[in-house]
């Protein structure tokens, strides 16, 4: 229990210290790199980089909020097409041998299955895809099953665009409405605590994800006796 806690306490301390870095050095090429890092496979918190990004617009106007917007989503782009082009190029040939091993086949999955698969998600993960993009620790994620299943680039592209122009927007209001209520020396913890009402959000759009997922499923099957 006490190392859980001591990793807890190093995780928090970490995230601090980076956090008061960003506010000294922030700019439109950190913000675009972070958030290309935080969609890529790196695990990176989104929330201590465009909130404060845009606090500092609003008080400073050395940054204009909406362009950080924008650069936020542009970076998150870059970084969901580097999770996509390495689930393409990597993931794909893994999968495949997988299929056509003994052991796929013991796990009763074939080639056909997996096309099927890839077929079904080029045609219906366009929503998935967007959807991914407003759920914490889904979003890293989402680029992965797309870049396997072949997903139309151009249509990746643009919902995962629209999903991480939403998402940036979020955190970006947040930091307006934050610049009117606290100084710079809360704006970490405040953030923090903001952030946790986000995470439940997403976890609380995630179940309705999937419970929307399994009632047409089921609906299908009772259709079809």
């Amino acid at each position: 229990m006490d190392l859980f806690i001591s990793l807890a306490i190093t995780d928090y301390l970490n995230a601090a210290w980076f956090f008061d870095w960003f506010v000294n050095n922030a700019s439109y090429l950190f913000v675009f790199i972070f958030m290309m890092i935080e969609s890529s496979f790196i695990p990176f918190p989104s929330e201590v980089v465009v909130p404060p990004a845009a606090f500092l617009a609003m008080q400073r106007g050395d940054m204009n909020i909406f362009a950080v917007v924008a650069v936020a989503t542009a970076g998150a782009l870059v970084g969901a097409l580097i999770n996509y082009v390495l689930a393409l190029l990597i993931g794909r040939p893994i999968v495949y041998a997988f299929a056509n091993s003994r052991f796929g086949h013991a796990c009763l999955i074939d080639q056909k299955k997996v096309e099927k698969a890839e077929l079904y998600f080029d045609r219906h993960g366009a929503l998935s895809t967007f959807i991914g993009r407003l759920i914490p620790a889904v979003r890293q994620l989402i680029s992965i099953p797309a870049g396997i299943a072949r997903m139309n680039i151009w249509i990746f592209c643009l919902y995962t665009a629209l999903g991480a122009l939403v998402w940036n927007s979020i955190l970006a209001g947040l930091g307006w409405w934050l610049s009117m209520h606290v100084s710079l020396d809360q704006l970490y913890a405040a953030v923090e605590q903001y952030n946790t009402y986000l995470s439940i959000g997403g976890l609380i759009l995630l179940l309705l994800c999937v419970a929307y997922i399994l009632y047409n499923a089921f609906k299908k099957k009772e259709s079809k006796k």
